[in-house]
């Protein structure tokens, strides 16, 4: 069921809510920049996504095809979340950082179900053969 969560990067400049599932699961991925960040993502539609204050301090980062942004603020590095439309994955989405969710416990997120891809291959529908270190 879905339930509205406020997310922020670390120095709060940069805060957005969501409309999101986390039971519906969550993802780790292996590919280059999943793997530098640690990052646990939840995948969510745009319109679940409401961007709060923080639009001037975003910078953008993109690599390889450019159908994702990595957005990130621009005073404390964080990046809260992403952006792209990818046609592979159902078309446009917002990644958001699962970290950066403010209002939720930790027993919460130990409960999470979590989906591995195996991004370095683009194998995103297989999990990769090693996973723990995700």
């Amino acid at each position: 069921m879905k339930r509205t969560y406020r997310g922020s990067c670390h120095c709060g400049r940069v805060r957005f809510e969501a409309d999101i599932d986390l039971e519906a699961g969550t993802g780790r991925c292996n590919c280059s920049i999943c793997t530098k960040q640690r990052a646990w993502n939840v995948s969510i539609k745009p319109q679940d996504f409401r961007l709060l204050s923080g639009q001037d301090d975003l910078g953008d980062y993109q690599f390889g095809s450019l159908q994702g942004h990595h957005r990130f603020c621009r005073t404390c590095g964080i990046a809260p979340f992403g952006d792209g439309d990818v046609k592979e994955i159902g078309g446009a989405f917002v990644s958001i950082k699962v970290a950066c969710l403010d209002d939720i416990s930790p027993e919460e997120l130990a409960k999470l179900p979590v989906r591995y891809m195996d991004g370095r291959h683009d194998n995103w529908f297989e999990p990769p053969k090693i996973t723990s270190y995700l």
